[in-house]
């Protein structure tokens, strides 16, 4: 076909021209010219990058760009630099600029689809110049753009090339008669708005320029150009069957070898055919090896192309797995088992480069992911970097790869539905370049065993343009399932999607759809949104598994904060969100959902995902453990057990079992543990720990844990025991006009009775009160508390604490020491009144009770408690409780009981903007210590507490919208609460927390515990 070699800037609002000149999409598969050549991996000698330093020139708008510098020999001395990959907004021009649904124009410009502005279109002239390597000359070449954002035009010695839209699939140009020898030039003009951008509406920040590989390659006189690879099984899932076809161009005069190897390199299939246009092989491997997430056995694929003189003119190297993905019964089944995808949507993002990630980061992302007990990945909501697919494939990922397609704005409005102008909707204009898009991630992921489904794109409705995509899909690949949640909102086109897909259903509405024997299985392809501190009642849906066979797991949203690390007029470096960047329209801070932070740290969020997520359940008694297999192939031969007991938190015992549990079963192994022979808690742990180091994690890597706990007493309740001395003994009481003061053998704690409580305790003379402790019963809120609007009927328990009035105060000397006890009347219109009570014992512990007698027709309490401020230097803290990290009433499956330590500091967990966070439930005794030995000891009487020790009060974390406004540390703030209410995560925008994990106004609330000097 004759090339175009004219070009308007027209195409760039024409949705039926999406590319002119472009070669055709195929497999992404790596070719050699000699057998050594293969080890190289993707560092192919017929490949030469072109990444590195571009010239570079930014316009604001067409109008203003440096329209012919394509011209050979155009001066480029004053243009600027650029780095390929990289965005153009991440390197010092235009700006950043963050959207979730709207489009990003929104109250700018009044635009329709096709249309784009003509005052804001920025445009990114990039030039690179380069000599052809010797190894590619004299061979057919091409140029590869692997990801362009968002519709390009290319030039090479000033002939122009052709155009491209689809920002995640390569586009790929013949440049052999274009080449010169000596130094050649290639033009690239990047726009950042096209028609194609009415596609691109995904929740993400809108970047433009080239942010993935640009490289030439070059083919041998006859080349493998594409191949489709079907490794399945067969009725028994014994045997596997394959079908090949290659696709072959150049001279073909010859023959080609295809080899297939195991892991061992033995040849387990062999055949040579003649070459021609199209080349098939089908064969049958005798008990395969079959892949899997639990065992991603992968063989090694050769096609060795030979001359019609038997020289040897190409090899590809393909890795292959075989496998059989498939609805049965209504169920989607791996080789013949039911899966349950216990997934993540996945952006491909780093704080400093946006979306042009590399190696590095991908590889931290699968190990985080194995390592979490994460099975599968949503590629949202795009197609990713072949890398990432060829790990999932070594690393054993369940992927729904999904095409370039989102259009919300055009349909979803607030949250109200309103199509009127939804694009692709039915519209024929817009039918084609949706079929590209989904061809294009076809053709080139077509081989990867990891994938499952193909997925139509997000969130863009549902009309005839999208189901014929999945079409497309079912007639190309059989062997796969079609997702598309947009059926949901318009039921006419149901059979767009092969199973039942939601977004954000909570787990009442899920199981309504599973109890009336539904005809597809169901996934939630979007849960538990994971914005800030969230991921409260997952165990909702995970729960689901076990009672509904179509119920089959779902995607939390999403994996990593989208948050740009940048410097801010104050010359600090710091996490930013939407609005920072001076960018509107814009939804703030809505990128940050992530389990992960945007500098690649866990949240403490990941601890539930884990848990919930792991392939085995223990059970845990005094007997043994019942082991629960769930995973579908593995056995529990690859894990060893470790089991212990804890006293109070100290180990007592510990040995290694073995157990062989077959997959999906269950089995009971005994263990010995030891009868308790002394009062206390004791837990009986056992934790199931990798035997052997693989890809993803050391020997020894805890997979999942069991704990089970009783408490022995036999023995009186004694002050040893529970915190508290056994009377008043030798105390001194100083009655005052203003204050109480009790003194004692190295203590002294005084009462103000303006104040309302302990204005001064000293262990060893040390002064450890800086105000009074203060009534809470306020949280700083969440986003999800923001996204609820609770701050609307709750804020009235915000000012409970803060303006409580003083009412009266008793005091009585008894035999059990020295009580003094406030109550607190709290502001209108709750009216109530709150006591609180202090019991000084002989050796300085003081007993403190807080009582809430309940409040009709006021919303749920946030929270209740006890806030403490101490000194700044106080802020290392050691605690036996539920942990290590952050957990909350409804977020604690992952925590187990145990004691552990940290910091003020490191307690304040950085959620992209500042809210609530490092509770600790179930909490037995918590210290703060200055790390010399000196601190205050609390401990739960009659039930374990709820604790936080953190270097902000919860009305300093409330003021604060992103982490460095907050001020400079000069406390430690020690929370001691009788609950709190859940975080939630149902979704951020409205979902409340679950009922049960609420604190209604009207229920009673109490809590004891003893305060006193740790040292002692």
């Amino acid at each position: 076909m004759e090339k175009v070699r004219e070009y308007t800037l027209a195409w760039l609002e024409d949705p039926e021209v999406f590319e002119v000149n472009r070669e055709e999409a195929h497999s992404d598969h790596l070719f050699y010219e000699k057998e050594e050549e293969t080890a190289l991996g993707r560092e192919m000698p017929l490949r030469q990058s072109l990444n590195g330093i571009w010239k570079f020139a930014y316009a604001v708008c067409p109008d203003e760009r440096q329209e012919r510098f394509y011209e050979d020999g155009y001066p480029i001395d004053r243009f600027g630099e650029i780095e390929v990959p990289g965005h153009i907004q991440m390197q010092g021009y235009d700006r950043c600029q963050y959207i979730n649904t709207m489009y990003p124009w929104d109250g700018q410009e009044e635009l329709r689809p096709p249309h784009i502005s003509r005052e804001y279109n920025p445009v990114g002239s990039y030039v690179k110049e380069f000599h052809v390597n010797q190894g590619l000359r004299g061979k057919r070449t091409y140029v590869s753009f692997q990801g362009v954002e968002t519709a390009f035009y290319v030039w090479l010695n000033g002939t122009f090339l052709g155009y491209s839209e689809d920002s995640f699939t390569p586009a790929e140009f013949e440049v052999t008669e274009l080449l010169r020898d000596g130094v050649n030039r290639l033009c690239v003009e990047v726009y950042k708005r096209s028609s194609a951008s009415w596609l691109e509406d995904q929740d993400f920040w809108r970047f433009s320029g080239i942010f993935r590989d640009v490289y030439l390659y070059a083919v041998p006189m006859i080349h493998v150009r594409d191949l489709f690879f079907r490794g399945t099984l067969d009725e028994s899932y014994r045997d596997g069957r394959f079908a090949l076809c290659a696709k072959m161009t150049g001279k073909l005069h010859g023959t080609v070898e295809l080899r297939l190897e195991d892991r061992d390199g033995q040849i387990v299939c062999s055949e040579r055919k003649e070459v021609q246009d199209t080349v098939e092989w089908n064969g049958e491997i005798p008990h395969v090896h079959s892949w899997s997430g639990e065992d991603p056995y992968l063989y090694d694929l050769y096609l060795y192309v030979y001359g019609e003189d038997g020289t040897l003119r190409e090899i590809v190297k393909e890795e292959v797995g075989f496998r059989t993905f498939e609805m049965k019964d209504g169920i989607m089944c791996l080789n013949g088992k039911r899966l349950i995808f216990r997934g993540v949507n996945r952006h491909e993002f780093s704080m400093t480069k946006g979306r042009a990630v590399g190696e590095e980061e991908m590889l931290w992302d699968i190990r985080f992911m194995k390592r979490h007990n994460i099975n599968a990945v949503r590629t949202s909501h795009y197609p990713n970097q072949t890398l990432w697919y060829r790990l999932c494939d070594r690393y054993g990922i369940y992927l729904i790869d999904e095409t370039n397609l989102e259009s919300h704005g055009s349909w979803q409005k607030m949250g109200a539905v309103e199509p009127s102008w939804n694009v692709p909707g039915s519209l024929p204009e817009w039918q084609e370049c949706v079929l590209d898009r989904a061809k294009s991630m076809f053709e080139r992921d077509k081989n990867h065993p990891s994938i499952l489904i193909w997925s139509c794109g997000n969130e863009s409705y549902a009309g005839e343009d999208i189901l014929n995509m999945a079409e497309f899909f079912r007639k190309a690949d059989p062997t796969r399932l079609v997702h598309y949640e947009g059926v949901f909102w318009n039921r006419e086109f149901d059979q767009t999607s092969d199973m039942e897909s939601r977004m954000y259903a909570k787990p009442a509405d899920i199981e309504e759809y599973l109890k009336n024997d539904p005809a597809k299985p169901y996934i939630s392809c979007e849960y538990m949104h994971a914005m800030g501190n969230s991921c409260g009642g997952m165990h909702l849906y995970t729960e689901l598994e076990d009672r509904y066979e179509k119920y089959q797991g779902g995607f939390i949203w999403d994996y990593i904060d989208q948050s740009v690390l940048h410097i801010n007029d104050q010359g600090e470096k710091v996490l930013t969100y939407g609005g920072d960047h001076d960018d509107r329209a814009t939804d703030y801070e809505f990128c940050g959902n992530g389990i992960v932070f945007a500098d690649r740290k866990e949240t403490p969020k990941a601890q539930e995902v884990k848990a919930l997520y792991a392939p085995i359940r223990l059970k845990v008694s005094k007997k043994g453990v019942l082991i629960e297999n769930r995973n579908c192939f593995a056995g529990t031969e690859q894990y060893h057990f470790i089991c212990r007991v804890l006293r109070d938190g100290e180990e007592t015992f510990r040995t290694v079992i073995k157990a062989d549990v077959p997959p999906l079963g269950e089995g009971f192994a005994a263990i010995s543990f030891p009868e308790p022979d002394r009062d206390g808690e004791y837990v009986y742990e056992v934790s199931a720990r990798l035997s052997e180091r693989t890809l993803w994690a050391e020997e020894g890597f805890e997979i999942a844990f069991g704990q089970a706990a009783e408490r022995k007493i036999e023995n009186a309740e004694t002050p040893e025991n529970t915190g508290r001395t056994s009377g008043r003994g030798k105390l001194e009481v100083v009655h005052g006009d203003v204050n109480i003061g009790v003194k004692g053998e190295r203590f002294h704690v005084m009462f103000s009775m303006s104040e309302g409580g302990i204005a001064s305790l000293c262990y060893d003379g040390v002064e450890y009160i800086t105000r009074t402790p203060k009534l809470t019963f306020w949280r700083a809120s969440t986003d999800n508390d923001r996204g609820a609007g609770y701050g609307y009927d709750r804020a009235v328990w915000m000012t409970a604490g803060m303006f409580a009035k003083k009412a009266e105060c008793e005091t009585e000397e008894t035999d059990d020491g020295i009580r003094v006890k406030f109550f607190w009347k709290l502001p209108e219109p709750l009216g109530v009144k709150v006591s609180v009570t202090y019991t000084v014992s002989e050796d300085g512990t003081i007993r403190t009770e807080l009582f809430y007698p309940g409040v009709e027709g006021a919303a749920e309490l946030p929270a209740f408690g006890m806030e403490f401020r101490l000194k700044e230097r106080y802020s290392g803290f050691r605690y036996y409780g539920l942990g290590p990290e952050e957990n909350y009433i409804d977020r604690k499956e992952g925590a187990r009981l145990g004691i552990f330590q940290s910091t003020a500091a490191e307690n304040m967990t950085p959620y992209l903007m500042p809210q609530e966070c490092g509770n600790r439930t179930g909490t037995r005794w918590l210290e703060v210590s200055d790390g010399q030995g000196r601190g205050l000891r609390f401990q739960a009487e009659d039930r374990p507490f709820e604790s936080s020790v953190l270097p902000y009060s919860s009305y300093e974390i409330e003021q604060a919208v992103h982490q460095e406004e907050l001020p400079n540390i000069h406390y430690t703030w020690v929370r001691i609460l009788a609950c709190q209410m859940g975080v939630g995560g149902d979704d951020s925008w409205g979902a409340p927390v679950h009922s049960q994990y609420l604190l209604p106004s009207e229920q009673e609330q109490r809590i004891a515990f003893t305060i006193k000097n740790m040292s002692r």
